[in-house]
């Protein structure tokens, strides 16, 4: 239009905002980065640090080689990654078919799986032993007894995990779900089969590529519940990491409170592992 007219049309470019002052940013993570890491400095001073001797890590050394350490941190670890595979492999091909085939029962399914927030502990692990009790009882007649023995063993007692998923199922879910509205998953599969892809390539090409954060989410937070967890394991008879923790913190000052801050450490490498394990992009 200029070239017919012989007339240059004048550039519209929009005002420019004014920059936005930072500075307040800046303090707000100031004073959260005290709140958080300036209780942790004085605990780690106070776990090295003796007018007597001075700087020593004994107590760090004592606690890695205290007994029980490492079975009950590879107990827990081992029990988070069976509860996040057995969560996860419940819940997301459950929450994809209710969305694509029944979408009615979305109400049902967000109310089942929210239940066990109005659940206290206590009350759920009282019911728990009682029906494994009852249980043995019942099944000692019929080959299934030797099945409720076997998920009981102390080794590795599958009975945490049914009981951790049940537990962490709410906020499996909320993640899950909050993924899951940002994305138009009908639209996405209905593309991947009419172009002949089937129900597995489309859930771990299409579907799980989508939700990595999602995914992370609810890893986070089972991996944080399972070690964190006391009431169930404890009253269960089962000792992981975290009581572990309570049983060995009441020896000296100092170990309790390194054991806090190994504790501490471990979770926040945990989560970094995970983190990067879900946010690594695939060529």
């Amino acid at each position: 239009m200029a070239a017919v007219t012989g007339l240059e049309q004048p550039l519209v470019t929009a005002p420019a905002r004014p920059a936005r002052p930072r500075a307040w940013r800046a303090a707000v993570f100031v004073i959260a980065g005290l709140y958080f890491l300036v209780p942790l400095g004085a605990s780690l001073w106070y776990t090295i640090y003796t007018p007597t001797t001075g700087l020593s890590f004994e107590p760090y050394a004592e606690l890695l080689t205290a007994e029980g350490f490492a079975s009950s941190l590879s107990l827990s670890l081992a029990l988070a990654l069976a509860t996040i595979a057995l969560v996860l492999l419940l819940t997301l091909p459950a929450m994809l078919a209710v969305r694509l085939f029944a979408p009615g029962l979305r109400p049902l399914m967000e109310v089942l799986c929210t239940l066990p927030l109005v659940v206290p502990p206590i009350t759920y692990v009282a019911g728990l032993s009682t029906s494994l009790r009852v249980g043995a009882d019942v099944l000692a007649p019929t080959p299934f007894w030797a099945t409720l023995i076997a998920v009981q063993d102390p080794g590795f007692p599958v009975v945490l995990v049914l009981a951790y998923v049940v537990l962490v199922l709410p906020f499996v879910y909320r993640s899950l779900d909050a993924g899951l509205r940002t994305m138009d998953v009908r639209t996405l599969v209905e593309a991947a089969r009419s172009l002949g892809a089937s129900w597995p390539h489309v859930m771990f090409r299409v579907i799980i590529p989508n939700l990595r954060s999602a995914l992370a989410s609810a890893s986070f937070l089972t991996l944080a519940l399972v070690f964190g967890e006391f009431t169930v394991s404890r009253l269960l008879g089962y000792q992981p990491f975290a009581v572990w923790i309570v049983t060995i913190s009441g020896s000296r000052g100092q170990v309790s409170v390194a054991v806090s801050i190994l504790s501490l450490l471990l979770i926040w490498l945990l989560l970094l592992a995970v983190s990067t394990a879900f946010g690594r992009e695939k060529k």
